[in-house]
């Protein structure tokens, strides 16, 4: 029994969005970082003089270093606290884009790239629990919401800044513009987020840092990430490649070995036990595996089969980020008001129907055939996302919540990654086995290639639909959780439940959504298809 006033004294959420401000905020500067990379690489290569396959690494070291460390980093915050991790990491990420700004040669842009990532993964790492501590625990979809919201708009804003500034700018415009935004966000999260909250829902249960876990699963996930991306190339039955394969299985086997008999585990792996978390796992992997279609092969569609620019094509693929946003928004607020199941199985289902739907694209596929689609592919993934990380998080307890999201997030980065090699393997080896071995500028240009390029999209499209519908079936048997169980179990109303056996909602655990908050994106929507209306009629005027 507890007899302390102070124990049984609730922390105030009145500041939770003057505390979720900078977490927003360094979501959408990270998101805004690596959308604009892309758009950027071409005119990286050209001022270094290498070539594109060189100039990827660009992107791949920042796939390394995040998915080997976010995990680390994840524990660091739950023993240091989340609050400081994230603020070193947003410092760390603007002096990482200064260097890369000033870079005097390639390697020292990799190196710079580094420190980058570095400072990311202590952001990404820390950021979802920091999310979730913000706000009551009977709104933490609206959180997760909030949180993909913020996503979706870096997104969003990442092609079209970088496509606009490279027009008028050098690329290294757009690394000097996230120092600033970086350094205000440091400050921000410095003076707004919460110490008060963050003192009553992180619970800090160990003080070792687990030495040994980092040590063994950092490089296995760096050999693992580097195997599914191949840049050197590799044949599967060489002997690095299987080299590689069997010191993945050996360093996991033995970090699985190790976490199961440390005292203080990185990763405590019988978490596994738990239904709701390990089934909420696999449906994120084999989501994000799905979802990864959308992000590389639209945009060649668009540039290098139909001849649109790339800032025409980045207003068409803003579609799909919006999507997500008003989805996003949504999904977070019902989950908190009744179950987060029943929502992730409509958006798996929605991603279903939207995979399946482009997988009928031809070459002489109707613009507004393929933006419905976008649309729908972002309201599919607002859907299932933010359901599915409110069943992972629920299903942890308060001093693993910082673990917990970085785990959701190497999810997510490892399944992306996966899709990506998957895809581009399917796309390249269909094109060579029909006579296009060919760079993707020369697609337009070359007869035949754009048949070839469609049909490659569509068994990578077909692939996407089933493994969406394996999502499917795994959220079906996820075991739900109700808003109840996302109380703080150190609230006065929980102690009080506990205490009396009672196990009832609250007032505050039933939030009602506002059909006014429900219904904010679709005009949002419909004014943005408007626009693109206006701008391919003058666009064809000018033509003629």
């Amino acid at each position: 029994m507890i007899s302390t006033s102070t124990a049984l004294e609730a922390p105030d959420y009145s500041r939770k969005w003057r505390s979720f401000f900078p977490i927003g905020l360094s979501l959408f500067t990270t998101v805004l970082s690596m959308t604009m990379v892309f758009v950027a690489l071409s005119a990286i290569a050209d001022d270094f003089s290498v070539t594109l396959k060189a100039v990827s690494w660009v992107v791949i070291i920042e796939s390394l270093v995040l998915s080997s460390l976010i995990m680390p980093m994840g524990r660091v915050g739950d023993i240091f606290g989340w609050k400081p991790v994230h603020v070193i990491g947003l410092g760390l990420f603007a002096v990482g884009a200064f260097s890369t700004a000033f870079a005097p040669s390639f390697m020292a842009l990799i190196g710079a790239r580094l420190i980058m990532s570095v400072g990311n993964s202590m952001i990404q790492s820390t950021q979802t629990a920091l999310a979730i501590a913000s706000f009551p625990p009977e709104e933490q979809g609206k959180a997760i919401g909030s949180q993909s919201t913020a996503v979706a708009i870096g997104g969003c804003c990442g092609p079209l800044v970088a496509g606009f500034t490279l027009q008028i700018l050098p690329w290294e415009a757009l690394f000097l513009l996230l120092v600033p935004l970086s350094l205000i966000t440091m400050v921000a999260a410095l003076v707004l987020i919460d110490n008060s909250v963050l003192k009553h829902r992180q619970t800090k249960t160990a003080r070792t840092f687990d030495w040994g876990g980092a040590l063994l699963s950092a490089p296995a996930v760096i050999i693992l990430i580097t195997i599914i991306n191949n840049p050197f190339n590799l044949s599967f039955f060489s002997l690095a490649f299987i080299g590689g394969l069997c010191a993945v299985v050996l360093l996991l086997a033995a970090f699985c070995f190790w976490e199961l008999r440390s005292s203080s585990p990185m990763l405590e792996l019988r978490i596994f036990r738990n239904r709701t978390f390990a089934t909420s796992v696999g449906a994120r992997a084999l989501g994000f595996m799905a979802a990864t279609n959308i992000q590389l092969l639209p945009p060649i569609l668009l540039i290098s089969v139909k001849g649109l620019s790339a800032g025409s094509a980045g207003l068409i693929l803003v579609l799909n980020f919006l999507g997500m946003a008003v989805a996003s928004t949504i999904a977070g607020r019902l989950s908190d008001r009744f179950r987060p199941k029943p929502f992730a199985v409509f958006g798996f289902t929605l991603l279903v129907i939207s995979t399946l739907w482009m997988s009928f694209a031809t070459t002489n596929i109707s613009l507004w055939f393929l933006m419905a689609a976008l649309s729908l592919h972002g309201l599919a993934l607002g859907f299932w996302n933010v359901p599915n990380q409110a069943l992972l998080m629920g299903s942890l307890p308060q001093s693993s919540l910082g673990i917990g999201g970085a785990f959701s997030n190497l999810t997510r980065n490892v399944g992306n990654v996966t899709g990506q090699a998957i895809v581009t393997a399917i796309v390249v080896g269909i094109m060579t086995a029909e006579g296009f071995d060919i760079p993707l500028s020369e697609i337009a240009d070359t007869e035949g290639s754009g048949n070839a390029f469609i049909n490659g999209w569509k068994i990578a499209f077909w692939l996407a639909a089933a493994l969406s519908a394996a999502g499917l079936v795994t959220t079906l048997i996820t075991k739900s959780i109700s808003p109840t169980k996302l109380q703080d179990p150190q609230s006065p109303a929980s102690i009080q439940q506990s205490t009396n056996g009672i196990k009832q909602p609250t007032e505050s655990s039933t939030p009602s959504v506002k059909p006014s908050t429900m219904l904010i994106g679709i005009p949002l929507v419909i004014a943005w298809i408007l626009v693109l209306d206006w701008f391919w009629k003058k666009k064809n005027n000018q033509n003629e």
